[in-house]
């Protein structure tokens, strides 16, 4: 099988891909998930005219300078003044307190002098200075949020104040991760003298984590075939998607697709164009979707950002596009083969509106310390021809 391109290849992972049923959860416990259906604000925001300053609500045409007024009361939030402010009246106000009937203006504490009960003008305020007026920020019944809006810290703040306790969410994609490899010890275990640590499915669960998917750490699977073939019909009954890491090349010991074969697994693709991350499987045994990702630790986050990350936002009803950014060579780079290349680099403030991106010198597909030293992937076409300092080009910002 010719190796396709990361176009192609993205393509057929999405094929036939739905989001995923709808669900009402609690306002608390919507943290990143993605809306299936608008949020409409239940109360204005806010109710009631409120003061946007400390200082003295009155009538703005009192409020020339020098006038002396009458402190008939006190307005704090959460506690309005139940009188009315008339000619030559003034109450002490504070923020976020309804605004008191009769008054027109809020003369800020700095402008006004306290003589016992009275106040004293010194500088003169113009009608509906210093108030927020009921609804300025949206009114009862308006659409604050739309469906496929991924529910981050500000979002829920909206529909918070909104009075929005419930949302109708779509269903947190399910993913189980299985590292596969006799070589691999988990973190804090005793590796042998041909045994290296397994690090990549903490970086893949995080990966998926950060999409709002809930994640199942399958542990390490030997180089069994059979063993990984019941794993993944077990995996296939409860999960939406099945991530493998290592086992995916053609060596003797790379059993992953024989493995899920025999699990009834319906082998798509299994090499990809692309560098890192050239031995990238992908199927579908029943619903699950499956991706058998690299064991190089920089190969499997490259292909976890290019190939899963999608998929979970295409499930979880969001726009799945990978998004690059213009950026400028800052240094000179070398002829691409017929792949595309994903460089790791860094990003420097540039002089033209565009940052800077500096390919690393070393780009093992084995260094993580590189890729943590990185701040994006500098994207190479498919044989394009050496560029100089200076020259355009793309970048996938890792933050």
């Amino acid at each position: 099988m010719d190796p396709i391109s990361v176009a192609v290849a993205l393509d057929r992972v999405l094929a036939g891909v739905e989001p995923l049923p709808a669900e009402t959860v609690v306002l608390s416990r919507a943290a990143r998930r993605v809306l299936a259906a608008p949020v409409t604000a239940r109360r204005s925001q806010p109710s009631f005219a409120a003061s946007a300053m400390d200082g003295y609500a009155l009538r703005a045409p009192d409020s020339h300078v020098g006038a002396r007024l009458d402190v008939i009361g006190t307005a704090a939030a959460g506690h309005r003044f139940t009188g009315t402010v008339k000619a030559g009246e003034a109450v002490r106000i504070f923020t976020g307190a309804p605004v008191p009937d009769g008054a027109d203006a809020v003369l800020v504490q700095e402008s006004a002098r306290r003589e016992d009960s009275h106040v004293v003008v010194e500088g003169e305020t113009r009608p509906g200075q210093n108030i927020r007026p009921a609804g300025l920020d949206f009114a009862t019944g308006g659409e604050l949020l739309q469906p496929g809006t991924r529910l981050g810290a500000r979002e829920l703040a909206l529909a918070a104040a909104g009075n929005c306790n419930e949302v109708l969410v779509r269903r947190s994609p399910r993913v189980a991760v299985l590292s596969i490899g006799d070589e691999l010890v988990p973190p804090g275990g005793e590796p042998g003298p041909d045994q290296t640590m397994a690090s990549n499915a903490l970086a893949i669960a995080e990966l998926a984590a950060s999409e709002g998917a809930i994640v199942e750490d399958l542990g390490i699977a030997r180089d069994e075939p059979d063993a990984v073939a019941a794993l993944a019909a077990d995996v296939a009954r409860r999960a939406d998607v099945l991530v493998t890491i290592g086992g995916a090349s053609v060596g003797d010991h790379d059993i992953t697709r024989e493995a899920l074969a025999r699990a009834g697994m319906a082998l798509d693709f299994w090499r990809i164009a692309m560098r890192p991350g050239r031995p990238l499987a992908f199927g579908r045994l029943e619903s699950l979707r499956v991706l058998g990702f690299p064991g190089n630790p920089v190969s499997s986050f490259v292909c976890g950002m290019m190939f899963l990350r999608p998929l979970l936002r295409r499930l979880s009803g969001r726009p799945p596009e990978v998004r690059t950014e213009p950026a400028v060579l800052g240094s000179d780079v070398a002829p691409n083969g017929p792949w595309t290349a994903y460089l790791r680099a860094r990003l420097e403030r540039g002089t033209v509106g565009l940052p800077v991106a500096r390919p690393l010198a070393d780009q093992d597909s084995s260094l993580l310390s590189i890729l943590v030293g990185a701040d994006a992937l500098l994207v190479r076409s498919p044989d394009a021809p050496a560029a100089a300092a200076g020259s355009a080009c793309v970048v996938l910002p890792l933050a």
